[in-house]
């Protein structure tokens, strides 16, 4: 990046905008080598165009791994095994010169260059563009720009708010403020909403819809206490009548999955159009052919509630010695829990379990239990579940599963906490937060009405854990809610290597675990000992080459 944030990338990359978003335009042949001045010139160019917009929104900072896959490990439910910038994030020793921030920041960036190239020039193509195409590319592109300013200002707080194409001259620009940016941001999904369709045909699958923008919207408010707005753009996206739960919670993220009517928007990946991904293989155990190195953490696997309602610290039904028994059905769908089959394996993390069954074979065979007694092996003893199918079993480095932005779950339960915060608690909040937790295939017990303010904002900050552990937003929710110096300060913990908890920790309103009641703590396996600095690490560091290149930009604070 010279002397900018990488603005000045818009004429070549933006151009060569390669592969689509979704699984049936990423066949197509792409336009050969247009020029700056001669592009769009066509209606076919124009879509072109916006399908790069899908392709920039996959940002791959590490490990071939979507980021929304990765980030949760800079919280407290996950863990980057790798020495990276990522861990350093997680641990609290990050520096302006975090390669994680920077592809974020950059990542981000090109991607709002894509979107302003576009609609820089869209006006070139509007008399032999149908109305409703042209209306369309142009919401498709004001949608990519936005999402990439609401994750912007999310991680780094303010920064340059760019909505055309810059010359070098042009491009040093200082940071506009955070709610400045989040104007935009709101704005610019109201207006893309209007042209968006609620639906497409199976040829145009993943792209944005009205709901999309609708929904991200939702986030947003409901990440900067914009309570109305985020109930009200939330009850939008339930009023299209377009979105349902998916019954199956574990299925929702395998192949068989893929067209659910839960997912708003996801991100399309199809091995011929040489678009994959590497998430099966980072989270696979070791029998599974798989690295474990992003693994959940001792307390989000404790967090989760039993199956009469209540924390595992007050519920009859846990039982140490069984300690996975018993509990909300989510869990065992998000974590693959010793004890369990996963990937047609025996899982066990018991460092005496040195043999374990092989289901793959028939009959099954015993096999050396690499999940024991490989030295890289889970640390915490425990994988995740999600993204992980067997149909990708002869190539974990290349899965096509398409992985998940925004859901509908999601939506519900932002309706709901927002309505909580505002004071405005009726019938509608708790028939969201029921909704989630009685899935079919989940079944909690349903709250009961006539709890306070507290009570309810504590149980949708535990659902949103239980809900979307692995899915890229425990880092902006410990954040809004002003509880990651807490959640994030002390040790990492990993199960005991030789045995199980004695009792229960206790869990608080925020779902976070506190082991000191523990009489056996001191045989968990302390992962990593983190830092959290809350006058600095509520926001990541401007990448240290953009302030030496730009002198207008000023640095977060501490950093």
């Amino acid at each position: 990046m010279k002397k900018n944030i990488k603005f000045c990338l818009i004429i070549s990359i933006l151009l060569l905008a390669g592969s689509a978003c979704n699984k049936d335009y990423l066949d197509k042949d792409p336009l050969s080598g247009p020029s700056n001045e001669s592009f769009f010139t066509s209606q076919d160019e124009l879509i072109l165009a916006v399908n790069g917009i899908y392709t920039a929104m996959a940002i791959t900072p590490t490990d071939a791994m979507p980021y929304n896959t990765t980030i949760d490990a800079t919280t407290d439910i996950n863990w980057d095994r790798n020495t990276s910038g990522l861990q350093a994030l997680g641990k609290g020793n990050q520096d302006s010169n975090s390669d994680y921030a920077l592809s974020l920041w950059t990542g981000f960036y090109k991607l709002i260059a894509r979107c302003n190239f576009i609609l820089d020039n869209v006006s070139k193509v509007k008399d032999v563009t149908t109305p409703a195409t042209y209306a369309r590319c142009i919401a498709e592109a004001r949608f990519g720009r936005a999402y990439a300013y609401q994750n912007l200002i999310e991680l780094y707080g303010g920064v340059p708010l760019v909505t055309k194409m810059l010359s070098l001259n042009d491009a040093q620009l200082p940071r506009n403020t955070k709610e400045e940016v989040l104007t935009f941001v709101l704005t610019e999904l109201d207006e893309a909403a209007k042209d968006l369709p609620v639906t497409y045909g199976a040829a145009d699958v993943g792209r944005a819809t009205k709901g999309a923008a609708l929904a991200f919207k939702a986030r947003a408010a409901l990440f900067n206490q914009k309570w109305d707005v985020a109930a009200e753009a939330a009850k939008a996206v339930m009023d299209l009548n377009t979105y349902s739960l998916h019954p199956n919670f574990g299925g929702l993220f395998t192949y068989n999955g893929q067209s659910s009517k839960e997912i708003i928007l996801a991100l399309q990946y199809l091995k011929t159009a040489k678009r994959t991904h590497s998430v099966p293989r980072n989270l696979l155990s070791r029998n599974g052919q798989g690295t474990s190195n992003k693994v959940p953490s001792q307390s989000l696997v404790d967090s989760y509630e039993c199956t009469d309602g209540l924390t595992i610290d007050k519920s009859p039904l846990y039982d140490p010695t069984k300690p996975f028994v018993n509990r909300d059905p989510r869990l065992a769908f998000t974590i693959a829990l010793p004890g369990s089959v996963y990937f047609n394996y025996q899982f066990e993390t018991h460092k005496d379990s040195l043999k374990c069954w092989n289901y793959n074979a028939n009959p099954a065979t015993r096999i050396d239990n690499q999940d024991a007694i490989n030295a890289y092996a889970s640390f915490t003893g425990y994988c995740w579940r999600k993204y992980v199918d067997l149909t990708d079993k002869v190539d974990v480095a290349n899965s096509e599963l398409n992985i998940i932005l925004i859901r509908y779950a999601e939506v519900l339960l932002t309706y709901a906490e927002a309505k909580i915060e505002a004071g405005q608690i009726d019938a509608s909040v708790y028939d969201a937060i029921n909704t989630v937790r009685q899935r079919p295939s989940v079944n909690m017990p349903a709250i009961q009405s006539g709890l306070s303010q507290a009570e309810l904002r504590s149980i949708v900050r535990k659902e949103r854990m239980y809900e979307l552990a692995m899915e890229g937003v425990r880092l902006f929710d410990i954040r809004r809610w002003k509880i990651a110096e807490q959640a994030m300060k002390g040790p990492f913990y990993g199960r005991i290597a030789k045995g199980l908890l004695a009792t229960a920790p206790v869990i608080d309103a925020n779902g976070i675990a506190n082991y000191d009641n523990v009489p056996n703590k001191a045989a968990m396996r302390v992962i990593e000992t983190r830092l959290f600095n809350s006058n600095r690490d509520y926001l990541w560091p401007i990448p240290n080459i953009e302030i030496v290149t730009n002198p207008k930009l000023t640095q977060n604070p501490g950093y």
